[in-house]
């Protein structure tokens, strides 16, 4: 979920990011290098998280965000690349 959010993917574009010409995009969709097979599971399944439940801002937000009752800000919850501690594993 993390993954997605950095190369951003949500529940809205997953569908249509399946054609992306980034590698780690198609990994993650599972469109490229058989990334499920190696993990034991099928090759879509990160695909069917995302589509179903979105990425991990998505759900941040929808859960607790500032729109929910707890109104909780992102703050080191953020993508490392927006002033956060997330920063997605290898997907390789």
């Amino acid at each position: 979920m993390i993954q997605a959010e950095e190369s951003g993917v949500t529940s809205a574009n997953v569908d249509g990011m399946t054609q992306s010409s980034l590698p780690v995009v198609r990994r993650l969709l599972g469109v490229a290098d058989r990334m499920g097979e190696n993990l034991g599971l099928d090759e879509d399944w990160a695909y069917r998280i995302v589509k179903q439940v979105g990425n991990y801002g998505e759900s941040y937000e929808r859960n607790i965000g500032l729109k929910t009752p707890l109104r909780l800000p992102r703050g080191l919850n953020r993508l490392w690349n927006d002033g956060g501690l997330l920063y997605p594993m290898p997907f390789r």
